[in-house]
């Protein structure tokens, strides 16, 4: 049966002005094979919905990528709890579910780099190493060794876009169409190659919308939260207590600007720039009193740097040096753009910051229109003209 809610054509409408007529939608052939990737959460479970509803050749598919026995006794994941309401889920849809067990390569391509970037004093986000390793790399190379054929596609429950381009004829990503929820940002790592298997229905939808397609047919996922943070820590507690448990301590200095020691700190990890530095500074000098924040490392001497936040000059960076940057589209490059159409982002679903000018290179620079604020090296920095992401990297220096 065919449902009118279900159908994505109609949602094509989020596209404004000549996006629209830029763009279209991919959608399977009748006899393709749709593979879903569940996660027992309400988005995805609507994204098996959608499918399950208007084609015949449709299955879920379950990752384990973190065992709650493993890794040092910590038991912090719902796996087990997770994988049996994916298959209640799968079977109130009327769908099979495979499950499969990535442990080995998230630990060794996303975990432990994010261990020794945090040992560096570096701040990563370990989400667009698992979309780019693990959900849309381990995860493609198995559908592709099971699945030989051309006609198959890979359904994810992200808030994203991917699109066909008419005159060039190539997949990009977009924005989603809802913005508080739009997870292009954690996805700008994605390999070009995986572009026209995948589809990302959810991002025409919003948020409300999702949950009244999951009210309205009973899934058991309808009233489910939505997951914060990464798996093995979002039960853990405070995470630099987790990654205590992975990294041995490395006491250094907490200093003023001027180099004046001021406390200890276990591990550059334990900072995060803009947040507060937990040190009590001397309330009866006017220059000491206040609360003070963490405003810099200095890695050479394995030094957290703190200021306070009126030293606007300490935490408010215009100039964004990138590393390890990658195009989703292989075809372009800065010169096939105008500096004035583009902007980035240095966090999920913060407002896209315009650009005064790039610095093309291995290590290309963003110089901003307006400073940024706790900028961190670690971070990812995603490009974008307007709706369409062009690619990204880690922030190598921010000054």
């Amino acid at each position: 049966m065919r449902l009118r809610a279900l159908r994505l054509a109609r949602r094509l409408s989020c596209l404004r002005g000549s996006t629209l007529a830029d763009y279209v939608q991919p959608t399977p052939g009748p006899n393709d094979q749709i593979v879903v990737s569940m996660s027992s959460g309400v988005d995805s479970s609507v994204a098996a919905l959608m499918y399950a509803k208007q084609y015949k050749n449709v299955k879920g598919i379950f990752m384990a990528n973190w065992s709650p026995d493993t890794r040092g006794g910590v038991s912090t994941c719902t796996v087990e709890s997770d994988w049996e309401e994916v298959q209640t889920i799968c079977n109130q849809i009327g769908i099979p579910c495979e499950r499969v067990n990535f442990e080995k390569e998230y630990w060794s391509d996303v975990f432990e780099p994010m261990l020794e970037m945090y040992r560096r004093g570096l701040t990563p986000n370990p989400d667009v190493g698992c979309n780019r390793y693990v959900k849309f790399g381990k995860m493609i190379e198995h559908l592709s060794n099971r699945l030989p054929q051309d006609n198959w596609w890979l359904v994810t429950g992200h808030y994203a876009r991917i699109m066909k381009h008419r005159a060039t004829g190539e997949p990009h990503l977009l924005r989603a169409c809802y913005p508080p929820k739009d997870q292009s940002y954690y996805l700008s790592q994605m390999p070009e190659s995986v572009l026209s298997r995948v589809l990302m229905p959810i991002g025409h939808y919003t948020k409300p919308e999702v949950r009244e397609l999951a009210q309205r047919y009973g899934l058991a996922s309808k009233n489910k939260r939505d997951s914060q943070g990464l798996c093995f820590v979002s039960q853990h507690g405070k995470f630099k207590d987790f990654l205590d448990e992975f990294l041995p301590p490395n006491p250094g200095d907490i200093v003023t600007a001027d180099g004046r020691v001021w406390g200890r700190h276990n591990g550059l990890w334990h900072g995060t720039i803009g947040q507060r530095s937990g040190v009590s500074m001397p309330q009866g000098d006017p220059e000491m009193k206040g609360v003070w924040f963490i405003s810099g490392k200095n890695y050479d001497k394995n030094q957290l740097v703190i200021s306070k936040k009126t030293d606007r000059a300490a935490f408010e960076k215009d100039r964004l040096k990138v590393a390890d940057w990658r195009w989703i589209n292989s075809s372009v490059g800065f010169a096939d753009f105008d500096t004035a159409q583009l902007a980035v982002q240095v966090r999920s679903l913060e407002p896209p910051r315009a650009l005064r000018a790039v610095v093309a290179g291995d290590e290309p620079e963003f110089v901003l229109r307006e400073k940024v604020h706790g900028v961190a090296p670690g971070q990812n920095l995603v490009l974008y003209k307007d709706e369409r992401v062009l690619g990204g990297g880690v922030i190598a220096e921010a000054t």
